[in-house]
């Protein structure tokens, strides 16, 4: 990789920020892991309907506090909100672990938890999302979120494994214990942090009325609107990889535990190479978009034909190339064509309709997967692809008077200005 694949790094702010959030990534899957492990084997037998609870608790509050969370992240100071959060996160981790080092856990303590970690990660995630222009300025926004969701998929690799090993060794409560030591390597950072730029959008946002305004200024921009749109399709019906993989591999190629394992990694390899893709990017692009949106339904659609299991994990790096890559143009796109008093509250619309897709599209693939076949449930990925492909087409017809030809052998796209 070129050295600009990591030019926000020089950024001595940073470069500080980016390695407390590496550190405290590693720790929530850590925690994850653990959560799941406790949830299945020591609080219930294997009931996976009291992990479902779980997980609704912990990422439904990004849904019901839409109102609130993304015009806090515009009003206020976002590092203050982040030592807020980030120190509220450290508490919970930590009294969770300590109950569970007690041995007096207990199902509706997980419960709780789960609700008050999503209160507080549903004010958190908008202020983190949006506080890194402030570090790194527009410039190199879009090198910066390549970088993070690098940080992100790194750990999502590196903190099951140390997980496992906690778990295997000293218990369950001690990997809650390790997530509470993780938030401040992000605390040190916050205090260390000199943020040059002023948070332009403080006094900005003062005025109005919060969320409608932010809804009405979304409304008004048909890009915003056709990307939100495009993030709903896939993140619903495409990025069910769960399901996708794991019928596969036991429905259709018989396998076991450690070949679904495999896929898994597979997979995450195909994400982190496209999040260093687009690291190495100066600016996102509409064309980017378009393009990853395609190749996530033609991945789609390969894997659903692939006759041998090795053949479905080529496509699944391809599917996570492309996936990574749509998810991080639309997370560039969004803050970068929004004006600065709006970021908070349009990028928390963008989490409110990526994680909340999940919970209706899941049940379809998994009822699409059980009747028809898993590789029917991966056609559905496939026509989610399509149609956000076809949703950035027409507005890019009907708005940037989108023009196709044919130059020298290759196929070239010609847009008005946006």
């Amino acid at each position: 990789m070129s050295a600009g694949t990591f030019r926000s790094l020089r950024n001595p702010s940073y470069r500080k920020w980016f390695a407390g959030s590496l550190v405290s990534n590693i720790g929530t899957w850590v925690q994850r892991t653990a959560q799941d492990w406790l949830v299945l084997t020591q609080l219930t037998h294997h009931n996976a309907t009291a992990l479902g609870v779980v997980m609704a608790l912990q990422f439904g509050p990004h849904i019901v506090l839409l109102p609130f969370t993304g015009s806090a992240a515009d009003r206020f100071d976002r590092r203050r909100i982040l030592i807020a959060t980030q120190s509220a996160m450290f508490v919970l981790a930590l009294a969770l672990g300590l109950l569970t080092l007690a041995g007096v856990v207990a199902l509706w303590h997980v419960y709780a938890f789960a609700l008050l970690l999503g209160c507080v990660t549903a004010f958190d995630a908008p202020a983190s999302q949006t506080f890194v222009s402030e570090l790194v300025g527009d410039q190199d926004l879009s090198n910066a979120v390549g970088l993070n969701s690098t940080s992100f998929n790194i750990a999502r690799m590196v903190g099951p494994a140390i997980a496992g090993v906690l778990l295997s060794s000293l218990g369950t409560g001690w990997a809650f214990v390790t997530n509470a030591a993780s938030y401040l390597a992000v605390l040190v950072a916050l205090w260390m942090l000199r943020v040059h730029a002023r948070h332009a959008s403080a006094h900005a946002a003062a005025q109005g009325r919060g969320f409608v305004d932010g809804l009405r200024y979304v409304a008004s921009r048909p890009d915003l609107t056709a990307i939100l749109l495009m993030l709903f399709l896939i993140g619903t019906f495409g990025l069910n990889f769960t399901i996708f993989i794991s019928t596969m591999a036991v429905s259709v190629f018989h396998e076991g535990a450690s070949r679904y394992g495999l896929l898994m990694s597979i997979m995450a390899i195909g994400t982190i190479s496209g999040s260093l893709l687009a690291a190495r990017r100066q600016k996102p692009r509409i064309e980017i978009l378009l393009t990853s949106a395609t190749v996530f339904g033609i991945g789609c659609t390969l894997a659903a034909l692939m006759p041998t299991y090795w053949l479905f994990g080529a496509a699944l790096m391809v599917i996570g190339v492309s996936a990574l890559t749509f998810a991080n143009s639309t997370n560039s796109l969004l803050q970068l064509g929004t004006e600065p008093a709006m970021r908070g509250r349009v990028m928390a619309m963008r989490l409110a309709i990526a994680l909340g897709g999940t919970p209706i599209g899941a049940p379809i693939v998994g009822w699409v997967a059980d009747t028809a076949g898993p590789r029917w449930a991966l056609g559905v990925g496939a026509a989610s692809g399509f149609a956000a492909a076809a949703v950035l087409l027409h507005y890019l017809a009907r708005h940037r008077h989108l023009r196709v030809h044919v130059d020298a052998g290759r196929l070239r796209i010609q847009l008005d200005p946006g």
